[in-house]
């Protein structure tokens, strides 16, 4: 770059494309540095960040918003990952589903850090001929191993001879929910039973991963 007067330089854009390169002189040489250059691989430290149009990247897996500065008695205050999407929810009687087929299966959740929250709808249009305790399937995450989680079966309908409202759990290291009837004795115990070809479930929760 031969030298040339500030007054000379082509006009920047808004904002600035990062090509753009900056003329300094140094032992009467004119070097050459780019608008990149300034900021790469540096903390950036401001008042406040608008993002007007695009987005705020994480750019590696891990890395997130650190709350350290208002420090608590947790074990982390890194939130490092959201996540929303949909997932499709299935339904075994005693680990099969023979013959099972649905009507409606509509399900979505939600990841924030590490707790997944989940709501699906489903409809049952043949129960199949499979026996056994009802599980449904197809969490999108795995459960962590610290313990269960309790789900809440908020509509259902068509079951027959129920004693009790439907009621769910989510153990650990699994990506299924039983679910069972507050009479049991055993969860889940035997409630193929209860099924109907009908049958219809809204059910949500939340776990940890």
């Amino acid at each position: 770059m031969a030298d040339t007067k500030i007054s000379a330089l082509p006009a920047s854009t808004t904002p600035l494309a990062g090509t753009e390169v900056l003329p300094i002189v140094q032992s009467s040489t004119t070097k050459q540095v780019s608008v990149a250059n300034l900021t790469a691989g540096r903390a950036i430290s401001a008042t406040s960040v608008t993002a007007t149009t695009g987005n705020f990247v994480v750019g590696t897996s891990g890395q997130g918003i650190d709350f350290s500065a208002t420090p608590g008695t947790g074990t982390s205050e890194l939130l490092a990952d959201y996540e929303e999407g949909t997932w499709t929810p299935g339904v075994t009687f005693g680990g099969a589903a023979v013959g099972v087929t649905y009507g409606a299966r509509i399900a979505r959740y939600t990841k924030i850090g590490n707790v997944v929250s989940f709501v699906f709808n489903l409809t049952l249009t043949s129960k199949g001929s499979s026996a056994g305790a009802a599980v449904i399937t197809g969490l999108p995450f795995t459960s962590n191993a610290s313990g269960q989680s309790a789900v809440s079966v908020g509509y259902f309908a068509d079951f027959l001879g129920l004693t009790g409202a439907p009621c769910g759990r989510i153990g650990s290291s699994s990506t299924s929910i039983v679910i069972s009837q507050t009479s049991a004795t055993t969860a889940g115990d035997l409630f193929d039973t209860q099924y109907t070809n009908t049958t219809f479930l809204i059910v949500s929760g939340q776990y940890t991963v």
